[in-house]
């Protein structure tokens, strides 16, 4: 039993320096009656009593269910999807400039892309009805509605140029066809950054602004590259101007996603994503450059530097995945964003 005792006219019998010191000791080694330094660090060499937060969940589970999409499927939908859109740009500006060559062999590339693309899609939602399911409703606020009907409408226009440039007959249909095409590929090239960013995960949701120029730039060289790995080099200069401009605009775009994102940006620089995305950045100039300026004059460059720019994209397709991925499955990424953005908003209502 204590010596002191509580009476009405306080602590009768206490003895010096037991008070309860209230607000105090919160840093190890901090002195009773000890000011606490301002920003709420002790002495040099105090560590907080607290410890420093982990992002974990109940269970050790993630905070969001992880897309069940397997890489194979889905980063390759996004990069044959990407190749398909803009090489049908690309053969519609050969054919109407005289190109007849590399306007053909963009044609059945894109149709082949295409056909892969799709293939992925149906492999990964499990049987072909589930795609038909998605066109019984158009919503234009759903990417994946949208998307399902650019593709719809862009299959037929892009088999029909092909069937026409192969077969020599309907010229004109074939040529229309062409354009059609043309005209609804920036959207085939473009559509599934808009559907990746419409998910809750971070690294591809918190990219919104960035993701869909990496996909259209990624898509461009890659486009640029097959008509250098299946053009002559007489017909191959718009190529390689699509391939200088695609790859410019794809790192670009990389560079000022991973600026913006923080920390989320770690998913894109680390782990197998980080490795996927730096050897695209080096493929890609490496296409770029070697078809500028060996291109115009070698064969064998040309088609060593359109190899090279289409596993540049590949490469960036499936970074994107993987640092998708990532971010959902560690707590942080979804956590710390979150927190900033928490704290923004209460700095932005004291300033008003």
């Amino acid at each position: 039993m204590s010596e002191s005792e509580v009476t009405r006219d306080g602590i009768r019998g206490a003895r010096p320096g037991r008070h309860a010191l209230v607000g105090k000791g919160m840093w190890n080694g901090e002195r009773p009656g000890r000011k606490a330094r301002k920003g709420g660090k002790g002495r040099k060499g105090d560590q907080p009593m607290v410890p420093r937060a982990e992002f974990t969940s109940y269970y050790g589970r993630p905070v969001l269910n992880p897309p069940t999409w397997h890489p194979r499927d889905i980063a390759g939908y996004f990069f044959l999807g990407g190749l398909a859109g803009a090489g049908s740009v690309l053969a519609a500006g050969a054919e109407l400039t005289g190109r007849p060559v590399m306007a053909r062999a963009l044609k059945v590339s894109s149709l082949a892309a295409l056909t892969g693309s799709a293939a992925a899609l149906i492999n990964d939602l499990g049987r072909p009805g589930r795609f038909a399911n998605m066109l019984r409703v158009f919503k234009p606020t759903s990417p994946m509605s949208v998307g399902s009907w650019v593709l719809a409408a862009y299959g037929p226009m892009a088999g029909a140029a092909v069937a026409s440039d192969l077969a020599g007959r309907l010229p004109r249909t074939g040529r229309a066809a062409t354009v059609a095409a043309a005209l609804l590929g920036p959207a085939v090239a473009s559509y599934t950054a808009v559907l990746a960013a419409d998910t809750a995960v971070p690294a591809w949701h918190d990219g919104y602004r960035e993701l869909p120029f990496v996909f259209v730039g990624s898509a461009a060289a890659a486009a640029g590259g097959m008509a250098l790995l299946a053009s002559p080099v007489a017909e191959n200069a718009p190529a390689r101007g699509v391939a200088l401009l695609g790859t410019a605009v794809e790192t670009a775009a990389a560079k000022a996603m991973e600026r913006r994102l923080g920390v989320v940006a770690e998913t894109y620089r680390e782990g197998r994503a980080g490795r996927l995305m730096r050897t695209a950045e080096a493929l890609s100039a490496a296409g770029a450059l070697g078809g500028a300026l060996l291109g115009r004059r070698s064969r064998t460059a040309a088609a060593v530097s359109g190899a090279a720019l289409l596993a540049a994209s590949a490469c960036t397709r499936f970074g994107v995945f993987y640092a998708g991925m990532r971010s959902a499955e560690d707590p942080k990424y979804t956590v710390l964003p979150q927190r900033e953005r928490l704290d923004a908003r209460r700095e932005g209502s004291r300033d008003g």
